[in-house]
């Protein structure tokens, strides 16, 4: 099976997680899926995360995720904020390019 085929009855994960293995990368890697409910918040709608897909994205109750696209068109739901993380590698440039004059600053 290539990563695009998907099995017409996937496997549960393992035996506790209700996680289903939807595909296998080219890389072997499993391609994971696990439901989340969106309900009724107040006037808005909130997205339902078990604790099984809350340890795996390591986050507690009070974190902020970012809904983001994928390369595959798709989306990707992640606790890391991309606009920071691009800023960070522009930041770790300049510090690699420009070392020498940040520590004649720092002196």
């Amino acid at each position: 099976m290539n990563a695009h085929e998907v099995p017409d009855n996937p496997p549960a994960a393992d035996a506790t997680s209700s996680a289903h293995i939807i595909g296998i990368t080219e890389r072997g890697k499993e391609v994971r899926t696990l439901p989340c409910k969106v309900t009724t918040v107040g006037a808005s709608s909130g997205v339902i995360l078990s604790e099984e897909a809350m340890a795996l994205l390591k986050v507690r109750k009070g974190d902020t995720l970012y809904l983001t696209d994928a390369p595959d068109g798709g989306y990707r739901l992640t606790p890391r904020n991309p606009e920071f993380e691009r800023q960070m590698a522009v930041a770790e440039e300049i510090m690699h390019d420009d070392r020498e004059v940040l520590r004649a600053l720092a002196k």
